[in-house]
């Protein structure tokens, strides 16, 4: 999987120092799945993907839906293992993050996201 960087421009700040990239059908499909944990700053974007679920995982997570230019849409916090997410409107994409990371980083809907490297 490739890694990145987030940023949030609409608050000029950097989210996530180790943004992993899942773009082909076997990491997408993997998810988080079979990780104890994320470390603080490391996260999983997970394209072509409106709705997640947490089955057979063992921690809880953020998760921010975004558009295809990278605008939030929804976000859920703190989902426990063996939760579904519904589907959401307009969303592309989704970013998976340590639980307590949207509290942290002052996440908010219409955020104006950023991947670099």
């Amino acid at each position: 999987m490739m890694s990145a960087v987030l940023e949030n421009k609409t608050t000029n700040q950097k989210l996530i120092a180790d943004l992993e990239i899942a773009s082909d059908f076997w990491s997408r499909g993997k998810g988080l799945l079979g990780r104890s944990s994320l470390a603080e700053g490391q996260a999983l974007w997970i394209h072509r993907c409106n709705s997640i679920h947490t089955f057979f995982m063992k921690f809880s997570i953020d998760c921010v839906f975004v558009d295809k230019n990278l605008k939030v849409k929804a976000l859920y916090q703190n989902v426990q293992p063996w939760r579904l997410v519904p589907p959401v409107w307009g969303a592309n994409s989704v970013i998976e993050m340590r639980s307590g990371t949207i509290g942290e980083r002052k996440i908010s809907v219409g955020d104006q996201l950023y991947v670099g490297t």
